[in-house]
C-alpha cells in the first residue's frame, strides 16, 4: 500500500534544496568544463563520433557541440540553450557564454557552501552585470563614419574569430574573403545571398570568393553550355511523363494499339505543358524535381536550356538571387516573375562540373568555393566561415567593437570590483564573485595556449587597473606576453561581448533560483 503522505505519482522523483541546487551546479560547472578547452586561438577540437552511424564530425564550435550530445542534467540544457540563442543571434562566442555561465555557477557554488542565500548572490550578480555592461559600452568604439577604418575593423575581427577555428593558419586570407561578401550585401544582413559551395580537393587556401551563384548542377543533353542574356524561369513542378491518371483507378487495355494511344495522350499532355511554359518567352528553364527526356528533347528544340533536380535550398536561394519567383502552374504568364541574370556557363571546380550564374539581378550575391583535404575538414571550414560572416554582418548593423585577448573581460572586472567597494554587507561577496568569474575567461584563454596563466593574468590585471585599458594577452606570438590589443589588431564586436555577458549572467540568475528538480513522465491523457 502506498504511503498516505506521498502526493506524487509512483514514477515521480523529487529533488529538494540543497540536493536540487547542487545537481544545477553540478551539471552547468561540467557542461563548462567539457568546451572550456575549445577557447580561444590555441583551443583543442573535439570529435564528435555517432554511435548509430558512425559518422564523425571534428569541430571547436561550442554550440555544434553541445547540440550534438544528449544530456539528461536540467541544468547542463539550459546552456545548451544559451549557447544555440548566441549562435542564432549573433553567431559566435557559442564557447564564451557557456564557460562564463559555468564560472557564474562555479563561483555561486562556494557562495552558498558559506551559508549565502542565493536571492543574495542573484541581487549581487545583476548589479554587477549592469556595471561589467556599462563599462564594455564606454570602451566600445565606432568607426563606421570612416569607411577604411570601419573595413581595418571588420577584417580585424574576422581575423579574430578565425584565430580560433581550423581556418587559422589562413586567417588573413579568409577574412578577406568574409569582408568582401559581407561589404557586397551593402548593409543587409541576409546571409542567403552568400552561398558556400565546399569541394574536397586542394588545400584550403585554394579557396575563393566567385561573385554570382553556383549551381551543383549539370545542363540537359545537347544544350547549349554558354547562354548570355538568360530570361529564367524557376519551377517546382512534375515534369517526367504526364499520366492520364484519376486517382485509385485502373486503366485496362487488350490491344497494343490501346497502349499506343495511351502513351501519345501522355505525350500530348506533356507537350501541351512544355509549350505552356515557352510562351513565358524564357530561354532558361530550372526545375526542382526531374526533367525527363522527352520534355529535354523538347525545350532542347526549343533552344531552351534546361536544369534539373536543383536542390531545394538551391532553388530557393537562386529565386531569391535572380529576382524570380518559384512557378508550380504556367497558365497565366503574365503573372509570373522570371528572374535575369548576364551569364550562365558550366565551370569546373576540381574534378566537378557546375553552372555559376553571372550579373545575377541581386547584385550582392556571392559565392565562397572552400577546398580542402578532407569533408570533416571542409564541414568544420564552412562553421567557421559561417561564425565569421555571421558576426560580421551583426557588425554592420551595430558596428561598434571592443578588444579582444581577456581584455574587454579585465576592463568589465575592473568596474565590477569598483562597485564592489561601494557597496556593503553579503552583497559585496557576490559583486567580487562576478569578477573573479569574468577573471577566469583570461586565464582559459591562457591555460588553453600552454602559458603561466596565474602569472600572466596578474600581470594583465595589474596593467588593466592602472588605467592600461587596451592591454590584453598576445597567445599568437612565442613566449606570449601582455601587449596593447589595438596595435595588435585582436579586436571583436561590441555586440557579441555584449551579448555573451548578459545572456551568461540570466542563465546563471535562472539556474540559483532553482530549489526543487522534479522528474516525471507526462501526464497521460484520461480516458473518459
Amino acid at each position: 500500500m502506498a504511503n498516505p503522505t506521498q502526493i506524487f505519482a509512483e514514477d515521480v522523483q523529487e529533488e529538494k534544496g540543497e540536493n536540487a541546487r547542487l545537481s544545477a551546479f553540478v551539471g552547468a560547472i561540467a557542461v563548462g568544463d567539457l568546451v572550456k578547452s575549445t577557447l580561444g586561438p590555441k583551443g583543442m577540437d573535439k570529435i564528435l563520433q555517432s554511435a548509430s552511424t558512425g559518422s564523425i564530425m571534428v569541430t571547436n564550435d561550442g554550440a555544434t557541440i553541445l547540440k550534438s550530445i544528449a544530456l539528461d542534467n536540467a541544468a547542463a540544457k539550459v546552456l545548451v540553450n544559451i549557447s544555440k540563442v548566441q549562435d542564432d543571434e549573433v553567431g559566435d562566442g557559442t564557447t564564451s557564454v557557456t564557460v562564463l555561465a559555468a564560472e557564474l555557477l562555479r563561483e555561486a557554488e562556494k557562495l552558498v557552501s558559506q551559508k549565502i542565500h542565493p536571492q543574495t548572490i542573484i541581487e549581487g550578480y545583476r548589479a554587477a552585470s549592469q556595471a561589467a555592461l556599462q563599462a564594455l559600452e564606454k570602451s566600445a568604439v565606432d568607426n563606421s563614419k570612416n569607411p577604411e577604418a570601419f573595413r581595418k575593423d571588420l577584417r580585424a575581427i574576422a581575423r579574430t574569430t578565425l584565430s580560433s577555428k581550423v581556418l587559422s593558419q589562413d586567417r588573413n586570407q579568409f577574412a578577406d574573403l568574409a569582408c568582401d561578401a559581407v561589404l557586397r550585401l551593402k548593409g543587409s544582413i541576409d546571409l542567403n545571398h552568400i552561398q558556400i559551395i565546399k569541394k574536397s580537393g586542394g588545400k584550403l587556401s585554394d579557396s575563393y570568393l566567385d561573385e554570382g551563384f553556383i549551381l551543383d548542377k549539370k545542363v540537359g543533353v545537347n544544350q547549349p553550355k554558354r547562354l548570355e542574356n538568360a530570361k529564367i524561369l524557376v519551377a517546382n513542378t512534375a515534369m517526367d511523363t504526364d499520366k492520364v491518371k484519376i486517382w485509385a483507378s485502373r486503366i485496362k487495355v487488350s490491344s497494343p494499339k490501346e497502349l499506343a494511344e495511351l502513351e501519345k495522350a501522355e505525350r500530348e499532355r506533356m507537350k501541351a505543358k512544355v509549350e505552356r511554359i515557352k510562351a513565358h518567352g524564357i530561354n532558361c528553364f530550372i526545375n526542382r524535381q526531374l526533367i525527363y527526356n522527352w520534355p529535354e528533347q523538347l525545350f532542347t528544340e526549343a533552344g531552351i536550356m534546361s536544369i534539373e533536380h536543383a536542390d531545394f535550398d538551391g532553388v530557393e536561394r537562386l529565386a531569391l538571387v535572380t529576382g524570380s519567383e518559384i512557378a508550380s502552374t504556367f497558365d497565366h504568364p503574365d503573372q509570373v516573375q522570371l528572374g535575369h541574370c548576364d551569364l550562365i556557363e558550366e565551370v569546373i571546380i576540381g574534378e566537378d562540373t557546375l553552372i555559376k550564374f553571372s550579373g545575377v539581378a541581386a547584385g550582392e550575391a556571392c559565392t565562397i568555393v572552400l577546398r580542402g583535404a578532407t569533408e570533416q575538414l571542409l564541414d568544420e571550414a564552412e562553421r567557421s566561415l559561417h561564425d565569421a560572416l555571421a558576426v560580421l554582418s551583426q557588425t554592420v548593423k551595430e558596428p561598434r567593437v571592443t578588444l579582444g585577448g581577456g581584455c574587454a573581460e579585465m576592463v568589465m572586472a575592473k568596474a565590477v570590483d569598483s562597485l564592489a567597494q561601494k557597496v556593503g554587507g553579503k552583497k559585496r561577496i557576490a559583486i567580487d564573485s562576478f569578477s573573479t568569474a569574468l577573471r577566469q575567461l583570461p586565464t582559459i584563454l591562457a591555460d588553453n595556449a600552454g602559458l603561466d596563466s596565474s602569472g600572466l593574468v596578474s600581470e594583465l590585471r595589474s596593467e588593466v587597473y592602472r588605467g592600461m585599458t587596451s592591454s590584453g594577452l598576445d597567445l599568437l606570438t612565442p613566449g606570449g606576453g601582455i601587449t596593447d590589443m589595438r596595435e595588435l589588431g585582436v579586436i571583436e564586436s561590441y555586440k557579441l561581448k555584449k551579448a555573451v555577458v548578459s545572456s551568461a549572467s540570466e542563465a546563471a540568475e535562472l539556474l540559483l533560483r532553482v530549489d526543487n528538480i522534479i522528474r516525471a513522465a507526462p501526464r497521460r491523457r484520461e480516458r473518459m
